[in-house]
C-alpha cells in the first residue's frame, strides 16, 4: 500500500491464537502501513492482556467490554474490574466489544440487554467510542439504542450484517459500519451490496483477527491453523481488505484510505 496509512477498526490481537506469531505479525503490519488499530477485549480474563499490549504499542487503541458470549461467565466484580481497566488505560481508550446476540445457543437476551445497557451508560458518561456486536438481534439493538442516551462521539457496529434499510436509522443515531474481509466470501454478496452505499463519512474497515478470515483467494497473509484446526486470520490482511473495498465502491485506494483515516480519527481519536 505504499505510503498510505491504514486502520483496523476491530480486532483481537490479544488472542492466544496470535501469541506464537506476534513478532512476525508486528513486522508485517508495519510493512503494510498499519497506523492504528482498536484491540477489543471481550471478557474479564483477556482485559489485562489488551492493556499490556496497548502499553507497549502506541498505535493500539485498547478497548474493554463484556461480549454477549461471555455474559453468563461474568464474576460478581466484573463492573469494578471494567471500570478499573478503563481508568488505567488513560485518555485514548474505548468501550467494547459489547452487544446482543440471538445466534448463540441458550442465549438469554434479557440478561444480555442488562449487561449491554450498563456498559453503554458507562460509555455515555465518559463519551467513549463504543464497538457493538450484533447477530440476529437487529430489532432489539435498535430498540435498545433508541431508548437511552448514546456516546456523543458515536459507536461502531462491527462487521455490519444487518438489513440495508436499517443503515440509515443506525447512522442517524451515530453509527459507523466496518467492512470485514469475511464479506468477500461468495455467499456474502448481499453484505457487499450494502457496503457499496454506506455513507462515506460512516465507513470503517476491520479484520476481527484472528477471527473471520477472508476466503483463501483474499488472504495474501497466512498463519498456521490454531490447535483446534480453526483458521487463523492474519491481521495484515487488512491491506487487501482495503484494496477490495475500494474496488467494490469504485473509488481509488487513496480516496478510500483518506476517508477511512478521517473516520477512524473522528471516532477513536
Amino acid at each position: 500500500m505504499g505510503a498510505l496509512q491504514i486502520y483496523d477498526a476491530h480486532n483481537h490481537l490479544q488472542d492466544d491464537a496470535l501469541q506464537p506469531h506476534r513478532k512476525e505479525v508486528w513486522r508485517t503490519l508495519t510493512e503494510v502501513g498499519l497506523a492504528g488499530a482498536v484491540v477489543n477485549g471481550t471478557e474479564e480474563n483477556d482485559w489485562p492482556e489488551v492493556a499490556r499490549l496497548a502499553a507497549d504499542h502506541a498505535w493500539m487503541v485498547p478497548s474493554f467490554g463484556l461480549h454477549p458470549w461471555h455474559v453468563k461467565e461474568r464474576s460478581p466484580r466484573w463492573q469494578e474490574s471494567l471500570i478499573g481497566h478503563l481508568d488505567a488505560a488513560g485518555p485514548r481508550v474505548a468501550m467494547g466489544e459489547i452487544g446482543l446476540d440471538r445466534w448463540i445457543e441458550d442465549h438469554d437476551l434479557e440478561e444480555q440487554q442488562d449487561v449491554f445497557t450498563w456498559q453503554l451508560r458507562l460509555a455515555v458518561e465518559r463519551n467513549l467510542p463504543t464497538t457493538i456486536h450484533c447477530l440476529q438481534a437487529w430489532g432489539a439493538l435498535m430498540d435498545t439504542l433508541r431508548r437511552g442516551r448514546l456516546p456523543g462521539r458515536g459507536f461502531l457496529i462491527h462487521a455490519y450484517g444487518g438489513p440495508a434499510e436499517m443503515v440509515g436509522p443506525f447512522a442517524k443515531l451515530g453509527a459507523y459500519f466496518s467492512f470485514n474481509g469475511a464479506h468477500l466470501h461468495d455467499r456474502k454478496s448481499a453484505r457487499r451490496e450494502i457496503f457499496k452505499s454506506i455513507p462515506r463519512e460512516r465507513l470503517l474497515v476491520e479484520t476481527d483477527a484472528p477471527a473471520m478470515p477472508p476466503p483463501p483467494e483474499h488472504s495474501p497473509f497466512r498463519l498456521p491453523d490454531a490447535e483446534d484446526g480453526v483458521a487463523v486470520n492474519h491481521p495484515a490482511n487488512i491491506a487487501h481488505i482495503y484494496d477490495e473495498l475500494a474496488r467494490l465502491r469504485e473509488i481509488s485506494l487513496e480516496e478510500l484510505a483518506g476517508q477511512v483515516e478521517d473516520n477512524f480519527r473522528r471516532l477513536f481519536g
